[in-house]
């Protein structure tokens, strides 16, 4: 897939990650039902320990194992029971995948955590983050590769048709640049990680999906997404919080919408609320549109419509309405990119 092979068109809309509930069939019907342009496949973190999303990218490790701990995921010698539900609850997605996407053609995204989240999720067998060890980084990133390149390859077995998109959700990613993620105690912080160093883990991650022909998004839902880097690294679509974003990061929106970058918009919110007309949910975009100066014309290509984050926290019917409004307002962005 060429880099801009991923803009498939003006107005286009899809979801993060999570969806509500705990079956897998209503999920996944509901996700291919709503998104025909971009369907996913959806996380259920209600399903408990396995399902979550560290865990659920824990199962797809290679040689690499967790065990879940009253503080957290663990890293483990062998693969126990955590190991094994988390593997179950990825194979009852994947059917039911199978079942309602199999004769899709066209783009279809999967997700996993990030090389640098894990990192800051994961703990080592002191207790300490994976993110104190160098070494312990390295590792993580070179199995979650392997992982990736396994479970892309299922997918596409069971979805031939489908041109992949690997969504890497790095929500720790700006604390782990400036230092912020805290240790096991509390009372410090780690150090933090060179720019260079975060680039090539996220590269060569992101390098499996490329070998698959398929495209890259890095997805961060919290401040101070750090747009150049991601795009150094290779992503080719970048997906955030559009409620988040600052005057500290317009210049570089504006160098990433003129380098080709697909830009995936959180502009619906994911917990239950009162929606405005689609039209008034992407105004902020047409605002920040014509302040950078940008062309209207390559506004609804360049702009992907999503909710501002995973919707695991909302009630099925406003996922299902949220997914619907998004859609909605990606068309008027096509329809009126003034």
């Amino acid at each position: 897939m060429s880099d801009n092979e991923l803009n498939q068109g003006p107005g286009v809309a899809t979801g993060v990650g999570s969806m509500p509930g705990m079956d897998a069939r209503e999920a996944v019907k509901t996700v291919v039902g709503s998104l025909e342009a971009l369907p996913y496949l959806p996380e259920l973190p209600a399903r408990g320990p396995g399902a979550d999303m560290t865990g659920r990218t824990a199962g797809l490790l290679v040689e690499v194992f967790a065990h879940l701990e009253p503080s957290g995921w663990r890293i483990s010698d062998r693969p126990g029971r955590d190991t094994r539900r988390a593997r179950s609850w990825l194979g009852e997605d994947l059917d039911a995948l199978e079942e309602f996407a199999r004769d899709h053609q066209g783009l279809l995204k999967v997700s996993a955590v990030g090389p640098w989240t894990l990192a800051a999720a994961l703990e080592l067998r002191g207790g300490e983050a994976a993110l104190s060890d160098p070494g312990a980084c390295r590792d993580l990133a070179a199995s979650l590769a392997e992982g990736l390149r396994g479970h892309l390859a299922e997918v596409r077995r069971r979805v031939p048709g489908a041109r992949l998109v690997l969504q890497l959700d790095e929500p720790s990613l700006p604390a782990v640049l400036d230092g912020r993620i805290r240790s096991a105690s509390g009372y410090r912080t780690y150090r933090a990680v060179d720019r260079s160093v975060v680039e090539a883990g996220l590269r060569e991650v992101g390098q499996v999906v490329k070998e698959a022909e398929g495209a890259l998004i890095i997805h961060s839902c919290a401040p101070q997404v750090p747009f150049g880097l991601l795009r150094r690294a290779g992503a080719q679509g970048i997906s955030f919080d559009f409620s988040l974003l600052t005057e500290r990061e317009e210049e570089a929106i504006g160098e990433a919408v003129e380098a080709g970058t697909r830009l995936f918009a959180g502009v619906v919110p994911g917990v239950d609320g009162r929606l405005s007309d689609p039209a008034g949910s992407v105004m902020g975009v047409r605002t920040l549109w014509r302040r950078l100066g940008l062309a209207p014309g390559i506004l609804a290509e360049s702009v992907v419509v999503t909710p501002s984050c995973g919707l695991a926290g909302a009630s099925p019917a406003y996922a299902r309405t949220a997914l619907a409004h998004c859609v909605r307002a990606a068309a008027s962005l096509a329809d009126n990119p003034e």
